[in-house]
């Protein structure tokens, strides 16, 4: 009752994708993350360009859960991504998250663009296209305004901006004058979010 409370009040989550069932993904073991409750343990891994071994990133996810990992996430920007995804989905016996914004900015490239060739609409249907997969959490930069980098404009940071991601959206947003879309189309996020209790 304790942590449906904190659930519905929004202070914890359970991250654990409710079409993992349907796509025939293996159980894991959910755990509850936020307030009240013991600091958890998040590995990353992922595929890049230049290492694009699936089989390498599966060893580093059971090395990761066999030393105690409550959660893995999925960085990959190398080699066939969906393909890497579907492989650490399959598997996990703990949840699985990733950050949408690194497989647009690969899709703008492989597209023959840039990373700020990116567009609103692809970066929406990527983070769509992660959650109807079956990954239980994503990471989205909705900080990164253009209110935000003008301030690191005119009053820079002593390391900028230190995140891969807020970097392709700060870079966006100057390229194309725009409000980052993770944050002008929150409302969009949000119902992805909830179709797959993401």
């Amino acid at each position: 009752e304790t942590l449906r409370a904190r659930i519905a009040a929004g202070r914890a989550i359970i991250p654990l994708n409710s079409r993992r069932g349907a796509l025939g993904l293996p159980a894991i073991a959910p755990c509850a993350i936020g307030e009240g409750l013991r600091t958890k343990v998040n590995a990353n891994i992922g595929a890049s360009q230049d290492y694009p071994d699936v089989d390498a990133e599966i060893a580093k996810l059971q090395a990761a859960v066999e030393a105690g990992a409550d959660t893995v996430m999925d960085l990959s920007t190398g080699g066939d991504l969906r393909a890497i995804r579907q492989r650490v989905l399959e598997a996990s016996a703990v949840p699985v998250g990733t950050v949408p914004i690194y497989d647009a900015a690969v899709r703008a490239v492989r597209a023959g663009g840039r990373v700020h060739d990116m567009t609103a609409d692809g970066i929406l249907r990527t983070v769509q296209d992660h959650a109807e997969q079956g990954v239980d959490f994503v990471t989205v930069h909705c900080g990164v305004t253009r209110d935000v980098v003008r301030t690191l404009q005119n009053s820079p940071r002593v390391c900028g901006v230190v995140s891969r991601g807020g970097t392709f959206l700060a870079n966006w947003i100057l390229r194309h004058g725009q409000e980052n879309p993770l944050y002008e189309r929150f409302d969009e996020l949000v119902a992805i979010a909830i179709e797959c209790d993401v």
